[in-house]
């Protein structure tokens, strides 16, 4: 989705390599999971930006957006005054410049780092932001670079223009890839569930994105969220399964909104990496911004060996005259270190392929043959669910967001058929059309629904399930 979120294709793509070599090298569980289930991998929607990211000059947070010109700064030209890499290094760094007023001095611990001066003492330097040039004259630097839209503010659900919602661009799904994304998902309803890979954070998200679309996330959903959010909490020790705009910020038009109000996809998105795998904590890292800045200058020092670093060297800027460039180079901080990233990418794997497992898997458990004379035969079927999402979300069967499923009979001439509310005493519910075609609302997760026909004949009866979600199931007297 953010193209200089990199390591989000790697992880995607590690899924599709993991799945198919367990599959070909014979493993059962994968061999059976590929039988039931159908992966659709998208590794990103972004590719042009990622493509600048890795071979462009950047920051460690710019690129995040697309290529598309955008006129950020409003003043009738655009990307006029993007980020200048000024020490032709391929990174955009931070500038400094000595000076009387300065609010920072260097670490004695570290030198390559700027801390405030403390209390009484005198600061040495100035930091000037990113590396850039006020090339348009305005008296700004970097203030208009190549696009400034955010990919994930432009889904269709609860948009919010740009004044409320920053990044959201034009209307909703104006940028061609998500409405391609967009559009694949609606010409496949059997899609039951989704995630997506963003960094950084150590978090596992599920929406709502804002306050105003709870009532989207019935009980019974939650419930369903909440044992596939502990799941990956154990299986990614230290990532947190948290609300997004209860326990990060609010996001209009984000995708995952998307994903389960509109189409009911239980949908979950993975912010991967996170300053605890620094030295392998699992439990949570104080929330002090000063720690996480320090222990990544002791990591580059003594696992990196200087190579997330830009040394502070001497430059003559045009505007602000005689600075220093130096920083950490794009690719450091919110991306992994390449020898941390496969475990990484194998925990969030699993969780995944976990949520994947879980997406309804259909039995006709179950058929009951009654003879009740006259040439009349009772046929009673239960169809269970062997996983934890069911066939329907709450707010799809709400506001019928996907067809029902539908149990069918052959093998004789129905003369009615209904849903079966209490097995023991008799209860149930005709339908009144079309009684061979029962429309089943929902087969909830670890659970059963059971249907019957009253039929003319005493044969063979077969019974087939067929779910939008849950795929097609049958078993025959």
């Amino acid at each position: 989705m953010h193209a200089n979120e990199v390591q989000t294709v790697e992880f995607a793509l590690y899924i599709a390599w993991y799945v198919t070599e367990m599959h070909a090298a014979g493993n059962p569980f994968f061999q059976q999971l590929l039988a039931d289930k159908t992966f659709y991998i998208v590794p990103s929607i972004n590719p042009d930006s990622r493509d600048f990211f890795i071979h462009g000059p950047n920051t460690q947070h710019s690129s995040r957006t697309g290529r598309k010109p955008l006129d950020n700064d409003r003043d009738g030209l655009v990307d006029e005054d993007d980020f200048d890499d000024l020490n032709g290094d391929g990174h955009i760094t931070q500038m400094r410049r000595k000076s009387d007023y300065g609010r920072f001095i260097s670490d004695p611990a570290d030198p390559r780092r700027l801390i405030p001066a403390p209390e009484g003492q005198q600061g040495m330097y100035e930091l000037l932001g990113y590396e850039g040039l006020d090339n348009d004259g305005d008296g700004l630097v970097n203030e208009d670079g190549v696009g400034g839209y955010d990919p994930n503010r432009d889904w269709g659900w609860n948009w919010q223009p740009n004044y409320v919602q920053s990044g959201a661009y034009k209307y909703p799904f104006s940028l061609p890839e998500n409405r391609a994304v967009a559009d694949f998902i609606m010409a496949h309803p059997n899609i039951a569930a989704g995630q997506s890979f963003h960094n950084y954070g150590g978090m596992i998200l599920r929406g709502p994105g804002a306050q105003d679309d709870e009532e989207n996330f019935r009980p019974a959903d939650i419930a369903v969220y909440d044992a596939l959010g502990k799941k990956a909490e154990l299986l990614i020790p230290g990532y947190r399964y948290i609300v997004t705009y209860k326990d990060l910020y609010s996001v209009y038009g984000g995708e995952f909104d998307w994903m389960h109000s509109a189409r009911g996809i239980f949908a979950m998105s993975n912010e991967l990496w996170m300053a605890n795998y620094y030295f392998q904590r699992t439990g949570q890292h104080p929330n002090d911004y000063t720690s996480v800045q320090n222990e990544q200058y002791v990591f580059d020092q003594f696992l990196l060996f200087g190579d997330g670093f830009v040394e502070w060297t001497p430059y003559e800027h045009p505007q602000y005259g005689a600075i220093e460039i130096g920083g950490f180079k794009k690719n450091y901080g919110r991306l992994h270190p390449g020898f941390l990233m496969e475990s990484d990418a194998h925990r969030n794997a699993s969780f995944v392929i976990y949520h994947a497992y879980h997406t309804p898997k259909l039995e006709v458990a179950e058929i009951a043959v009654k003879d009740l004379g006259a040439g009349l035969s009772e046929v009673t079927a239960v169809i269970r669910n062997h996983r934890i999402i069911p066939t329907h979300s709450a707010l799809d069967v709400a506001h019928k967001i996907e067809v029902p499923d539908v149990a069918t009979l052959s093998g004789g001439t129905v003369v009615a058929g209904m849903i079966v509310n209490d097995r023991d005493f008799g209860i149930t519910t005709e339908q009144k059309r079309d009684a061979a075609n029962i429309q089943i609302p929902n087969i909830p997760g670890n659970g059963i629904v059971t249907v019957r026909w009253l039929v003319k004949g005493n044969g063979k009866y077969t019974v087939i399930v067929n779910s939008k979600k849950g795929g097609i199931a049958a078993k025959t007297s």
